[in-house]
């Protein structure tokens, strides 16, 4: 992955400025009793507003995604397409979301729970994803070696006791939602590409209170875990600088 442009760069902010704002609104109008495809319906409206348009709508081959945002509740895991059961107090929401602005994309992700009280092993998942996550920005630099990052992910993920899921990957991100290098969320210190200053990545554990493993839905999106076990996501866009790193997914 080449190094961004400085117009690039800018483009990216803006556009995570928005991504950021609406996950928030997400947060906050995530109670029990709205349904998610209420709340991508809220999404798709705050973001027309902001200038934005929806980076996940139409991605894909020959089955493109249906709606704007990826909303996945308790067991689903990632990539679920809005439905329309209605949220329960206690439920584990995940809000995976892209944005694209002057043809640069931002991707983030945020677990919440409707109505704010988790079960003790509810707020093991979200704290330990989120933790993960923090864990690894606090590292990333230039000259780092993607394997620093993955390392880093796993051992917050291990002594939190939570499954990794395998199967997705953080990336690159920029001109096209995905791009290299590939960012697992285990793996060995020292390994796999060096980071450089002007890179953009998403960093997203992916985790399960079980065990890691997950089926794909007849949708060809929605994924769940095998054993039920409930999952948890968080994602920034980090822009790598010269001395260190930039969220570009912050409020």
């Amino acid at each position: 992955m080449n190094p961004k442009s400085a117009s690039d760069i800018e483009a990216m902010r803006v556009s995570g400025k928005m991504l950021a704002t609406i996950l928030q609104l997400m947060r906050a109008n995530a109670v029990a009793g709205i349904t998610p495809k209420e709340l991508a319906l809220l999404a798709a409206a705050e973001l027309k507003k902001l200038g934005g348009t929806p980076s996940f709508l139409g991605y894909g081959g020959g089955n493109p995604f249906p709606d704007v945002i990826c909303i996945s509740v308790n067991d689903q895991v990632q990539h679920c397409i809005p439905n329309d059961v209605p949220l329960k107090d206690g439920d584990a929401v995940n809000f995976d979301f892209g944005v694209t602005y002057k043809g640069l994309i931002t991707d983030a992700g945020i677990t919440v729970c409707v109505g704010g009280e988790p079960t003790p092993e509810v707020r093991r998942l979200l704290n330990g994803t989120e933790e993960a996550l923090m864990a690894a920005i606090k590292i990333i630099k230039p000259g780092i070696k993607v394997g620093d990052i993955s390392s880093t992910i796993e051992k917050v993920l291990k002594r939190n006791k939570l499954g990794i899921v395998k199967e997705l990957v953080g990336h690159g991100v920029g001109h096209k939602l995905h791009e290299e290098p590939e960012i697992p969320n285990y793996g060995h210190a020292g390994m796999g590409p060096v980071l450089k200053a002007g890179m953009t990545i998403a960093v997203e554990p992916i985790t399960t209170l079980g065990k890691p493993d997950i089926y794909e839905e007849k949708d060809g999106w929605t994924l769940r875990t095998w054993d039920g076990s409930w999952s948890a996501q968080f994602e920034h866009t980090i822009l790598i600088t010269e001395k260190g790193c930039e969220i570009l997914t912050k409020v």
